[in-house]
């Protein structure tokens, strides 16, 4: 019975660890990011990307929108360019009950009906958002956000946002004095 009730309670799991988008990011640290206000992307980079066009307008609208709440603006001559990357991956989580106990008789034995293995498979992605400054060309920021993907297309829009907010949190960075 206790097998009944924990299987509800690993699927809630499961589900919740595939909510979150992980962020990292790293950047220049004698880099002054104050001094940037506006940006434009690198066409060649982005045509590079290798997903969906819908995907690419979705992930750059998505940026836009959190580059203009930071009070960036997008500009024909800008102080910095952005670039996009994308990677695709499986994720594989496995659910092994083997479970041991004392059995019927002498000593110990197996359980009975308690043992079987579940397989999830997820697709994950990671999105990169690269910053680099306009006149000397050399990256200044890098963030990635990794998560789980969705092919519904009612929630891609929300799931993008998410991503890109996420990783757009980290910038500028916070900076030591």
């Amino acid at each position: 019975m206790k097998t009944i009730q924990l299987i509800p309670l690993f699927m809630l799991f499961v589900l919740a660890s595939c909510s979150s988008v992980r962020v990292n990011a790293d950047y220049d640290k004698k880099v002054a990011f104050d001094q940037y206000k506006t940006y434009a992307y690198v066409k060649a980079s982005i045509d590079k990307v290798e997903i969906s066009d819908l995907d690419k307008k979705r992930i750059l609208y998505a940026i836009d929108d959190a580059m203009a709440a930071k009070g960036f603006t997008k500009s024909e001559n800008p102080q910095m360019l952005v670039s996009i990357f994308t990677k695709e991956s499986e994720r594989i989580d496995v659910y092994n009950n083997n479970s041991w106990g004392m059995g019927f008789g002498w000593g110990w034995g197996r359980n009975f009906g308690m043992n079987y293995n579940q397989v999830y498979s997820t697709p994950e992605g990671s999105l990169f958002i690269d910053f680099f400054d306009t006149k000397t060309k050399d990256m200044i920021w890098q963030g990635e956000g990794s998560g789980y993907l969705t092919k519904n297309t009612d929630k891609k829009d929300a799931r993008i946002k998410e991503f890109v907010d996420k990783i757009l949190e980290q910038y500028p960075p916070a900076l030591k004095n």
